[in-house]
């Protein structure tokens, strides 16, 4: 258990740094430009790995669903919504808003899917991460 939470705490700093160098180049390119590198980039880096260990295309794909490749367009418009938010609000805020809704639609879901377990846990989680905001707004 404690491998799967060491990646999963990289993968949060990972994102940090991400949202850093994105919103660095938004500052003296602009969001889409910003998004657009980190997306070509990413293909490219995803496609030499993918090509090199294979497997890269399953079988099947081409049956999946539609909404099934909705998650590609969704991540430009993270990417370029955090790139402009990180220039404006900074790093901690742009952190916990995007935390918080991912709280908020997480609860969200599970309440529409029937999931009661830990709901309580995950109400005063989100709670938690505004009141963060909050206290970080205060500050200034």
């Amino acid at each position: 258990m404690t491998l799967p939470i060491l990646f999963a705490c990289l993968a949060g700093v990972l994102v940090g740094v991400s949202r850093q160098v994105n919103g660095r180049l938004s500052l003296s390119t602009s969001p889409l430009i910003a998004s657009f590198w980190n997306h070509l980039v990413g293909f490219g880096a995803l496609s030499i790995l993918g090509l090199s260990i294979g497997g890269l295309i399953p079988t099947g794909a081409a049956d999946a669903p539609w909404h099934a490749y909705l998650g590609g367009s969704i991540g430009v418009v993270f990417v370029a919504a955090g790139s402009w938010l990180i220039a404006r609000i900074g790093a901690v805020n742009t952190a916990l808003l995007v935390i918080g809704g991912q709280m908020v639609s997480g609860v969200a879901l599970d309440l529409l899917q029937g999931v009661s377990a830990g709901l309580l846990a995950s109400v005063l989680g989100v709670a938690l991460i505004l009141a963060g905001m909050a206290l970080t707004q205060r500050r200034r």
